[in-house]
């Protein structure tokens, strides 16, 4: 079965047979209906190449890519593109050593056109014959399905394997690809590329891409805080602070720079979370504090690919997940409060639960203690403004403690007072239930009587004219 549709490589399977497989597929697809009974082992992400392949006219008998830069226009081209220094990166990565005979590798830019194509000279020289060299455009629109294709296509990692490749003249080559973002913008810079025989598809070869890519885009990031650096003054924090909105709000908001940006519930968890595990943590373990059980490590690395290119640098490009800059929260802001005992200041920060749409259990739990934090100190404050502005509030109106330490607190029979125990009253007979109201109702009118007319009849000094 298989459990990932970007590997080319089903768990169990037997690469040679499912070649076979997939040339018949192919072969059906090109001469008959494309149903999907037809045209199984094809992963889907390949059919759908397939569709765009032929309506796009390209020949499935041959591959024939543009090649529109060449000799200094390419040199030039290639010297100031943003990809130019990280090619030590992928040539150290993917080429040292003795494990990179019969590969090559290709860095292309966002159109899919091939840059440079380095490695195994032997197989160079092969596929040069059907057109991949540098220069080229190898995007679906211009050679077909191949994996680099895909990736800009889709903007995901992905293995093409034999016979998935839409033309016959490239199916003797199997390759992986996944594309190379701008950490900052998030926008697609371009994709790396790894072809070969057989080997070159299998699930290995795709994680070592990722893992260059990833690199690729750390180094993106420590060049960009460099620049930062080298254009600020020398004092100011080289990198703005971000703060994070999480207290009584549906979907969280993130500001940087003066600039309030909405954010999806999703991405407000995985910000939350992540800030509250400056160490990082792991895919698995991210998907246990989301919704553990049912979201898989695969989804959460969806969800934080998707969440890197909404707050770029913001976000570690590497796993362990962590992140990158600083990042303040709402939260933080009560807690520090707290800390310096100041709480009609944490009370006034509180704006409300922590994301109170959210039913993340890693969420619910930050919830869950942020509200006892500020019960706790409250339960034991003297400060009656902070008291009444807690529970005047949404969080504090059914807060029996707090109602209960607001009378503790004034002076008994005064206005306050008097407010606070028939609250304490009335929360005290939801409490106790129907059976128990006609006493609580009666105890609670006789306190207040005592209190408006004091010992022995008399008129409290408030109730006095």
């Amino acid at each position: 079965m298989r459990t990932n549709p970007w590997v080319a490589w089903p768990v169990g399977s037997d690469p040679a047979a499912l070649a076979v497989d997939l040339r018949a597929a192919h072969e059906r697809f090109l001469t008959g209906p494309t149903g999907p009974a037809r045209l199984a082992p094809v992963r889907r992400v390949v059919l759908d190449s397939w569709l765009r392949s032929r309506r796009s006219g390209v020949d499935p008998e041959r591959v024939s890519p543009p090649v529109d830069l060449t000799g200094p226009d390419l040199a030039a081209y290639r010297r100031e593109h943003v990809l130019a220094p990280l090619m030590p990166i992928v040539r150290r990565l993917l080429l040292d050593g003795a494990e990179s005979d019969g590969l090559i590798i290709a860095l292309a830019d966002e159109t899919g056109r091939l840059l440079w194509v380095d490695g195994d000279r032997a197989v160079r020289r092969d596929v040069e014959r059907v057109g991949f060299v540098a220069g080229a455009r190898w995007g679906e629109r211009d050679a077909g399905t191949n994996a680099p294709g895909i990736a800009l296509a889709t903007d995901h990692a992905v293995q093409v394997f034999g016979a998935e490749h839409f033309t016959r003249s490239v199916q003797q080559w199997s390759c992986s690809a996944a594309p190379v973002h701008d950490p900052v913008t998030g926008r697609t810079l371009g994709v790396l590329d790894v072809t070969g025989r057989d080997p070159a598809a299998s699930p290995q070869m795709l994680r070592l891409v990722r893992a260059t890519v990833a690199a690729m885009e750390s180094e993106l990031a420590v060049r960009a805080l460099r620049s930062l650096l080298a254009s600020s003054p020398a004092d100011p924090a080289p990198w703005p602070t971000a703060r994070l909105e999480v207290l009584g709000t549906s979907s969280g908001a993130l500001v940087r720079g003066g600039q309030r940006q909405p954010l999806t519930l999703r991405h407000a968890e995985l910000l939350l979370l992540l800030g509250a595990r400056p160490r990082g943590t792991t895919g698995e373990e991210l998907a246990a504090l989301l919704h553990p059980g049912t979201l898989s490590a695969v989804t959460v690395r969806a969800e934080v690919s998707r969440l890197r290119r909404a707050v770029g640098p913001l976000l570690g490009p590497s796993r362990p997940y962590r992140l990158a800059a600083p990042l303040r929260t709402d939260v933080d802001e009560v807690r520090q409060r707290l800390a310096r005992a100041d709480v009609a200041g944490a009370v006034e920060a509180y704006r409300g639960p922590v994301l109170p749409r959210s039913q993340a259990p890693g969420v619910q739990a930050l919830r869950d203690e942020l509200a006892a934090e500020l019960r706790t100190a409250l339960g034991r404050s003297t400060d009656v403004g902070a008291l009444e502005a807690w529970t005047l509030s949404p969080a504090g109106a059914d807060d029996w403690a707090a109602w209960r330490r607001l009378v503790q607190v004034q002076a008994e029979g005064s206005p306050g007072w008097l407010r606070a125990r028939a609250h304490v009253d009335v929360l005290d007979r939801e409490l106790a239930g129907p059976p128990a109201r006609a006493g609580a109702a009666r105890t609670a009118a006789a306190r207040i009587a005592a209190a408006r007319t004091g010992p022995a009849g008399r008129a409290t000094p408030a109730q006095r004219p």
